[in-house]
């Protein structure tokens, strides 16, 4: 975009005269950060009245299903619109097929539930990615030379999508980066009735090196042992194709698209929502996360002014929400100012 200079030249204009009081940088505020733009991650495990500690993310805890109500209401009380959940698979489970992935009485399912019980205005975001139910941690079904099959996969995405939508979930996210899954879902999802059934598409999900401490926190990386997903989730040197795979995956039916990590790519959330002009979420991962604590424990860095400049970030360049670990306290804070 170009700017045209209308204003004076100094000291006719003065810019820091809108910067002088409190009063008129509220006023003119370009961008605000609310509690209705976050959504908190939660990862679900088996057991009951147990919770787990993520050793590289400080703060985070896995939660056994009988503890999600408690978890709902307090999100609600804080106004916080919803939860993206991520199942934590026992080893058991896992296959080269990922059947577990769309098991009715499934680990995912049985939690979407406890939350639609618990808290029903509180929206519900599944993931639809087979890399929690396989035993090699792809997200995807793989051939005897290790390549992750594209149609097959959607396939059992398609099934895994439907147990979600017939569980009460709100929004089925696929994260799986597979062509064509978002057209195929939809059709199902029209075919079956859940035609109010949400799909938020992680339609510019890179290769990145910032999504370790999810990995550990879901119990992928063991099974991963090493591996890469570079041949289906996107280069980290490419922008214009995020606006392709965006754009495709809005014309097969996605009713918002999300741009995963997040502020390392802030130039493409800024990018798509400038193009297409469509609902845009953006994740603050794992990494990013375990570096601002890392930070913030060795007092390098103020946390309570860095959560909400951080994700005020996001806003800025164009994000409608953010998937956030942060999402409890950004809300307290917002709460209190």
């Amino acid at each position: 975009m170009s700017i045209s200079l209308h204003r004076g030249a100094y000291p006719n204009t003065r810019l820091r005269r809108l910067r002088a009081q409190d009063f008129s940088r509220r006023l003119v505020r370009e961008h605000q950060l609310t509690c209705d733009d976050l959504i908190l991650p939660l990862f679900v495990i088996e057991g009951r009245n147990e919770t787990q500690r993520v050793a590289s993310m400080p703060g985070v805890e896995r939660l056994t299903v009988d503890l999600l109500a408690q978890k709902a209401r307090e999100l609600v009380q804080l106004g916080i619109p919803a939860v993206a959940l991520f199942p934590v698979v026992d080893p058991a489970h896992k296959s080269d097929d990922a059947r577990a992935a769309y098991d009715a009485d499934g680990l995912a399912q049985r939690a979407v539930r406890e939350l639609k019980n618990a808290a029903p205005e509180l929206g519900v975001i599944t993931d639809v990615a087979l890399d929690p139910f396989t035993s090699h941690g792809q997200d995807g079904l793989m051939d005897d030379s290790g390549y992750i099959v594209n149609d097959d996969t959607v396939e059992v995405l398609v099934q895994q999508a439907l147990s979600h939508a017939a569980a009460g979930a709100d929004v089925v996210a696929p994260s799986d980066m597979m062509d064509g899954r978002i057209g195929a879902i939809r059709t199902a999802m029209e075919r079956e009735g859940h035609i109010n059934t949400l799909i938020m598409s992680y339609a510019a999900k890179y290769a990145s090196a910032y999504y370790g401490p999810f990995r550990d926190a879901v119990g992928s990386a063991g099974n991963l042992k090493g591996g890469n997903k570079s041949s289906y989730q996107m280069d980290p040197a490419n922008g214009d194709e995020a606006l392709h795979e965006c754009a495709l995956d809005i014309q097969e039916g996605a009713d918002m698209i999300m741009v995963k990590p997040g502020m390392p790519y802030l130039d493409v959330v800024r990018r798509v929502k400038d193009e297409l002009r469509v609902p845009t979420f953006a994740y603050q991962v794992s990494g990013e996360y375990a570096m601002h604590c890392a930070a913030f424990e060795n007092g390098w860095l103020n946390r309570e002014a860095i959560i909400l400049e951080s994700l005020l970030s996001f806003k800025r360049a164009g994000a409608d929400g953010v998937l956030t670990y942060f999402a409890i306290e950004a809300a307290q804070l917002l709460l209190d100012t």
